[in-house]
């Protein structure tokens, strides 16, 4: 749960350790980022990508029933 200490090309930064799901992908889709891929993730997590034209893939951690961002981090 360390979304606010990561900063995400093209967005606002996070003041909250995790998001609902469907706030962070609204502020993803708006920034202009789609969703790439995704796979299961340690501990029942699942791991989402994200790409730009112009910023960095982004990686995003959801929990396992996905309502939830716990982290999102450029890679």
């Amino acid at each position: 749960m360390t979304l606010d200490k990561h900063s995400i090309q093209g967005l606002a930064a996070f003041t909250t350790k995790t998001l609902p799901s469907t706030e962070f992908e609204k502020r993803m889709l708006n920034a202009g980022y789609f969703e790439a891929g995704s796979a299961p993730a340690q501990g029942g997590r699942i791991k989402v990508w994200w790409l730009h034209d112009e910023y960095p893939r982004v990686e995003s951690i959801y929990s396992s029933n996905r309502n939830i961002v716990l982290t999102a981090y450029h890679v």
